[in-house]
């Protein structure tokens, strides 16, 4: 036996890129449905790092520094801090898992994992495009806009968070499950031409020719590949507990099978899960579906 492959987990109790509470206890509630212990079952040496400490949100106190941009200065400390610890972790040989919290945590992770790659590839796996800038946005709630920023698109205190900008380019992003789509997202889409399989093409195609051509698109193109999958890019039904709920999604049987086929590709570097708040929540239900998917990512298998 060689050694054991290594993953290194980080919480981020992220609240403040929306404006629901409860998703600050998302990573404590997807430990409690047993993600550790079902990456050791699977042969991985796993180390927690713990939460990022991220400043508590105070209404009262009107920590809403911007109709525009809700909480700028709070989640900006808080994802250069993730950007740091997640670009050791990289740079340790360790595969980094990222447990949110809301999805403007994503800025964080990926300005960590970007600088390790010349062409880092992203699945943004989502009901939602998160292509909003301050201009764009309905609500101005950060966890609509990261995906944006990692394009470098957006305000100067995110965008260049790590130090450097973008993180990401158009033609390396693929998102997959979106159906509730902005008109400022929808034309940022078309200008940057990035990929995107809405629901009428998984439907239509399958989730297995879906994730196939998203995997041979990036092959050819990446040296890397980050997965950001937010748990509300799955039907409500399978998982309540999200912040966003978009009726339709993807369901339980093709995420799983998606997760598969991600890992028989051998091409992921790094993943987070988002978006899940267990005050939401029927049971932890959510948090449950969050573990099984890491497992199938990470190889487990039925036989």
């Amino acid at each position: 036996m060689g050694e054991k492959k290594k993953v290194t987990m980080i919480g981020v109790p992220m609240d403040l890129g929306q404006m629901r509470r409860g998703v600050d206890m998302g990573p404590s509630a997807i430990r409690c449905a047993g993600v550790k212990e079902k990456l050791e079952s699977l042969s991985f040496e796993v180390e927690d790092l713990g939460d990022i400490p991220v400043e508590q949100r105070d209404d009262e106190k009107g920590l809403y520094t911007s109709e525009k941009l809700k909480n700028l200065t709070e989640n900006a400390g808080a994802n250069q801090l993730l950007a740091e610890k997640v670009s050791s972790i990289v740079q340790s040989g360790s595969f980094p898992l990222i447990l949110g919290g809301d999805h403007s945590i994503a800025i964080g992770t990926l300005a960590g994992v970007a600088k390790h790659y010349e062409n880092l590839g992203v699945i943004w796996y989502d009901a939602h495009g998160d292509l909003n800038t301050e201009e764009t946005s309905p609500s101005g709630n950060i966890h609509g806009m990261p995906l944006a920023v990692s394009l470098g698109l957006g305000h100067a205190d995110l965008t260049n968070i790590g130090g450097y900008t973008p993180k990401v380019k158009p033609e390396n992003v693929i998102l997959i499950g979106a159906r509730s789509l902005d008109e400022g997202e929808r034309a940022l889409i078309r200008e940057k031409g990035i990929k995107v399989y809405t629901m009428h093409e998984i439907d239509r195609l399958g989730m297995t020719r879906v994730m196939e051509e998203a995997i041979a698109y990036l092959k050819e193109r990446t040296d890397g590949v980050h997965l950001s999958l937010d748990l509300d890019g799955l039907d409500p039904v399978e998982c309540p507990g999200v912040g966003t709920p978009v009726a339709g999604g993807i369901s339980y049987r093709e995420s799983h099978l998606a997760m598969e086929l991600l890992e028989e590709a051998g091409i992921l570097t790094s993943a987070e899960f988002v978006e899940v708040n267990p005050v939401l929540d029927e049971k932890n239900k959510t948090a449950e579906v969050a573990v099984a998917l890491i497992g199938s990512l990470m190889g487990e298998k039925l036989l």
